[in-house]
């Protein structure tokens, strides 16, 4: 008898978070260990338990999922982390798997296709689905904002004009002007409205 497959759960919804336990536990060669709800509480059972595999969710409260996977990676190199997310923006994506994450899945995944995918990364794999591919080949022939270009995003996102942009990050009405004639043509809209729905789909941001 092989040892099952550890794994830590980390979502911040209980239906989510138990309906994932049961499902995984009802599988053979499988067990959760334990389930987070937060990326603090995710740190210190990863540190209690060091899973052989971990579910992470992006969106958490306290310290993000993608905090929580870059700190998990700083002090353990081979954990093996797989993003089970509803983000499917190419932002989200790459800024995931930069921070060390395995591989990428929405929550729409099919159960079997989540069955496959855990134990293919536990046997030192790195599976992405062919939707993650598409949008990461799509952003490659896309412009990448700069990180003032996503500061001033945000702020757009948040219903600041110009004067207010520049007073909060103290630059020039005149500087935050031209950061968005630069942010319309990467984005190839014409429009703050248009700005912040591409931003929202592309997962550059994220609206509270």
């Amino acid at each position: 008898m092989t040892e099952a497959i550890r794994i830590l759960c980390v979502d911040d919804h209980p239906v989510v978070r138990g309906g994932l336990e049961q499902f995984i536990e009802e599988q053979p060669g499988l067990t959760v260990v334990a389930t987070a709800a937060t990326g603090e509480e995710a740190l210190d059972l990863y540190r209690r338990h060091h899973p052989d595999v971990t579910l992470m969710d992006l969106q958490l409260p306290g310290i993000s999922g993608l905090d929580a996977i870059r700190v998990i990676r700083s002090e353990d190199e081979q954990a093996r982390i797989i993003v089970l997310t509803m983000y499917e923006g190419d932002e989200d994506i790459a800024r995931a798997l930069d921070a060390g994450a395995v591989t990428y899945l929405l929550k729409d995944t099919l159960s079997h296709e989540l069955l496959r995918t855990i134990r293919m990364v536990h046997d030192g794999e790195r599976p992405l689905p062919p939707n993650i591919v598409a949008r990461l080949a799509s952003r490659r022939t896309d412009s990448v904002l700069s990180p003032r270009e996503l500061q001033i995003v945000e702020l757009i996102a948040r219903g600041m004009r110009n004067k207010e942009i520049g007073a909060d990050l103290n630059i020039a009405e005149e500087t935050v002007h031209q950061h968005l004639k630069n942010i319309f043509t990467k984005l190839k809209v014409h429009d703050r409205s248009a700005v912040v729905a591409t931003a929202v789909r592309r997962g550059m941001i994220h609206l509270r």
